[in-house]
């Protein structure tokens, strides 16, 4: 880290998640180094203008600070993978997203001298520049080393969110808890969809809009999930 605290950072995956993640950072005063390649050039470029596009060994070796947010089931490979071909670098930080693994995925890097970080923003992410809007009330599980801790929390208010300490052990139980709500949901909203459309309502989307967003602020509430959440807080397992 330099003495201003500002870092070079470089994005490891080109999807939804990782340049969303670049730009807030960038926005905090970051300086975003490179992005791996993606299947939405474009919309990469609209989010994270200029920023060149590079390998992921190269993106590792140039960064302060590594960004890795790729599918869950390529992580462990990926993790590994740079570390034989020595991307990893001492005293680098390296930030994932996946809300199922905490620092214990990271032992190849560390294991080179990295710092592991582990931090989920908890929202559902577009892609788009609509998603800083999202960030902004959001909170996100951080996971992280007891002398470091400090450091991946400030990450995740530079992004914008409250962070939440989620225990190493209780990692499983919080991804269980993202997946059930995101599934469920969609699954929710599809049906009554359907069910409006055979009914012959037009537009069932947009009319249930409303009726879906004041129920789920009103089950928020009832199981004291809204504002009085205590960040500083720590999940267990």
């Amino acid at each position: 880290m330099t003495r201003d605290g500002r870092l070079g950072v470089g994005i490891i995956g080109a999807g939804r998640v990782g340049p969303v993640l670049g730009a807030a950072l960038g926005g905090a005063g970051h300086a975003v180094v490179g992005i791996t390649a993606g299947s939405d050039p474009e919309r990469v470029q609209a989010i994270l203008p200029g920023v060149p596009v590079l390998d992921a060994t190269e993106v590792a070796r140039r960064s302060e600070l590594v960004i890795i947010a790729v599918p869950h089931d390529q992580l462990e490979g990926l993790l590994a993978g740079l570390a034989d071909v020595g991307a990893w670098q001492p005293g680098q930080l390296v930030l994932h997203t996946d809300p199922a693994w905490g620092t214990g995925v990271l032992a190849p890097a560390v294991a080179k001298g990295a710092i592991p970080l582990a931090v989920h923003p908890a929202i559902e992410f577009s892609g788009t520049s609509m998603d800083f809007r999202a960030l902004s009330s959001a909170y996100a599980a951080v996971t992280a080393p007891g002398p470091v801790l400090p450091i991946a929390q400030a990450l995740a208010v530079e992004l914008g969110c409250e962070p939440v300490v989620v225990d190493e052990a209780a990692r499983p139980s919080y991804a269980e808890a993202i997946a059930t709500a995101s599934e469920f949901s969609r699954s929710i909203v599809r049906q009554s969809t359907a069910l409006l459309a055979q009914a012959g309502v037009p537009h069932p989307g947009a009319y249930l809009s409303t009726l879906v967003h004041t129920t789920i602020d009103h089950a928020l509430s009832e199981a004291g999930s809204g504002p009085g959440v205590d960040p500083t807080a720590t999940i267990q397992g």
